[in-house]
């Protein structure tokens, strides 16, 4: 057997309650996460084109071959499935959370899980080992997402946290099961609801929450006592400790959103990662969040407001980048949403947003679809729609929903983010080249020109090696409507694709291109990702090699968004990206940025802020031009050709686009 892998795959049928297995061989060539979730969905779906909330959909939930080994940051799981959450309409999606469920699916024997149908009533997945049993879930169907771990925990265990032993087939642990679940957001199919593990390891995006509602899929857990084979373990440990000396373990030196105040929280990590950087406070409120889950410390008007207001939406299932919006606030502002208005607020009361009183009551009503919460369970695009509001607010911008029903989120200047949005099937939350800035801010730009930064860039990414205008996102020539964007975004959406999504390297992780603690500044990227991949897993795959994987993942989605509808004119942003007022002054808060972006003009690289950009229509269309061309897409209806699929040996895939009549021409 292959390092890494545990050689099967579990699938379960909810409607006829079957479990069979499916041989990881016949996928392990797509890497693990993403790629197989990929390639499952397209053998299993029977049509990409329901809605996400019809039985047949098709969900998986993907370990990664590195997962459970000494590799570090690869804790994580990828879900995927068609997602209910996307306005107009919800893509093929896909979602990815930290911790410990990962891990614990290898150990007992397992590279992911594939799920089907839909169960007749509320049920539970019960994994021990390779017995699997679907359970009834009287008693947690109700519960939110903490006391239905705590439960199924006990459930499992027969005790009601950490200590003694379990018995589990012919073996003991001392460990406790590894749970996903739903809360009540999901029970109630909120288009916000999410899947949660542990506390803030959540798939957020997607509406994942809201499908398993539909399947009455309560939670899955997971018990292992297994171990993974590791292919060269020498060259393993060599690897770590060659790793560990270019970068020392940070303990939570790089938290984004750090709460205020020294040494009031505390640092925890995922499963086998170095870097330590979520936290919670030391009185016990708060969940180990990071990110946006912590713009409630932003807002609130009472510390305990923002203490506790992420706990809530965790306990109740709910998205965090929906709720922590503060568009119903300014429809609120400005007499239009409220007690007896034009959108009646009840049960909410508004003068109370930033207290804790009022996050509970916000996510309640979104959870158990009460008053206005039923219109905001359905996601912000559509509840904008149900108030006659959507074309008008996105167009002032007071609704920042960018692309896809999705929040604005640093989309400019790194533009790479918003293109890469774009060109998928969501807010990618994927921060390769913003965690460059990041950087920069320790290391001091005057310290790294921008000149000799774009050529560290530049030697690092390849395949496009050689194109330090790759990095320029000023508006000139070579900036961010030409080729060399193009090439920037193809980089970074095959990186992901196979890197982070399939092999599962953390995103606040990987890649690592510059660093304040690196020797010479110069990271660890491209060399790390391949070295550790072969060390456990026994295969002689380089970077290349990699990209290339993740360019047919990337290629495999594209086909499965085309049948479901995406053409080059559907691919446009939403009407306040294209104005000043509307897009660029959203980013002049975010701290990466203020030091400024790389710039090349009149000869000369510079850092420039870059504060008065937005998207120009011509300039986005201009660019995506470039970037179907550089795909091989069509450049008129963006749908891949037989040439570039079969060239990625997706010559099937080819085959069912030319059936359907969304063939691009090779022209």
């Amino acid at each position: 057997m292959t390092g890494g892998y545990a050689g099967k795959i579990l699938r379960i049928n909810l409607t006829n309650r079957s479990i069979s297995t499916i041989d990881t061989a016949q996928y392990e060539a797509w890497g693990g996460g993403n790629g197989m979730g990929s390639a499952i969905f397209w053998d299993l779906c029977p049509d990409p084109t329901m809605d996400g909330f019809d039985p047949r959909n098709v969900i998986t939930v993907m370990s990664s071959p590195l997962a459970g080994t000494l590799c570090p940051a690869v804790g994580r799981v990828e879900v995927q499935g068609i997602g209910v959450h996307g306005y107009p309409q919800g893509w093929f999606n896909r979602s990815n959370f930290g911790g410990f469920f990962s891990g614990m699916l290898k150990f007992a024997g397992w590279d992911g899980i594939v799920i089907e149908g839909a169960a007749d009533k509320p049920v539970w997945v019960n994994i021990l080992n390779d017995k699997v049993t679907i359970e009834d879930a009287e008693g947690l169907w109700g519960r939110d997402t903490y006391d239905t771990q705590e439960e199924i925990w006990r459930r499992v265990t027969g005790r009601a946290s950490l200590g003694g032993w379990t018995g589990v087939g012919d073996g003991f642990t001392t460990q406790g099961p590894a749970i996903l679940c739903i809360g009540p957001a999901g029970e109630s199919r909120s288009r916000l609801g999410i899947l949660l593990h542990g506390c803030s390891m959540a798939a957020g995006q997607g509406g994942f929450g809201g499908v398993w509602g539909a399947k009455n899929l309560k939670a899955i857990s997971v018990l292992g006592t297994g171990s993974i084979p590791v292919a060269d373990p020498r060259a393993l440990m060599e690897t770590r400790l060659w790793f560990d000396q270019k970068q020392p373990p940070r303990q939570g030196t790089w938290v984004p959103h750090a709460p205020p105040g020294p040494g009031n929280y505390r640092n925890t990590s995922c499963q086998g990662c170095t870097r330590a950087d979520k936290f919670r406070h030391q009185n016990g409120e708060r969940s180990d969040a990071m990110c946006a889950e912590t713009a409630y410390f932003f807002q609130a008007k009472t510390p305990a407001g923002g203490s506790t207001a992420c706990d809530y939406c965790e306990r109740y299932g709910v998205n965090i980048y929906e709720t922590d919006s503060v568009y119903p606030l300014e429809l609120y502002k400005q007499g239009i949403l409220g007690p007896g208005k034009a959108i009646d607020s009840a049960p909410l009361d508004f003068e109370q947003w930033g207290t804790a009183e009022f996050a509970e009551a916000l996510h309640k009503a979104i959870a158990y679809r009460q008053g206005i919460g039923a219109d905001l369970a359905e996601g912000l695009a559509r509840a904008a729609v149900r108030w006659g509001r959507y074309e008008e607010d996105t167009t002032s911008g007071i609704l920042d929903l960018a692309q896809w029903g999705h929040k604005w989120h640093w989309s400019l200047p790194e533009i790479t983010f918003a293109y890469g949005s774009l060109m998928g099937e969501r807010d990618i939350n994927e921060h390769c080249f913003q965690n460059v800035f990041m950087e920069l801010q320790a290391i001091g730009r005057e310290n790294l020109p921008a000149d000799q930064l774009v050529q560290i860039l530049a030697e690092k990414t390849i395949p496009y090696t050689g194109d330090p205008f790759m990095f320029d996102y000023g508006t000139g020539p070579t900036g961010i409507y030409s080729e060399h964007k193009a090439k920037q975004v193809a980089w970074h959406r095959h990186y992901s694709r196979f890197w982070k999504e399939s092999i599962q390297f953390c995103d606040h992780f990987a890649p690592r291109f510059i660093g304040a603690d690196l020797p010479g500044y110069i990271g660890w990227t491209p060399e790390a990702e391949p070295r550790f991949l072969n060390a456990v897993t026994g295969k002689n795959l380089t970077f290349a090699d990699g990209m290339e994987i993740g360019r047919r993942i990337w290629n495999q989605n594209r086909a499965i968004w085309v049948l479901q509808g995406r053409h080059r004119a559907s691919e446009v942003f939403a009407p306040f990206m294209y104005t000043l007022a509307g897009s660029a002054t959203r980013y002049s808060y975010v701290p990466i940025y203020l030091g400024g972006v790389s710039v090349y003009e009149n000869g000369q690289w510079r850092y420039d802020t870059m504060e008065k950009l937005f998207i120009d229509k011509d300039g986005l269309e201009q660019w995506k031009t470039h970037f179907y061309r550089l795909e091989g897409w069509d450049t008129e209806t963006g749908w891949p050709t037989r040439r570039t699929l079969e060239e990625l040996d997706l010559g099937h895939v080819a085959d069912t686009l030319q059936r359907a009549g969304r063939l691009g021409d090779a022209r």
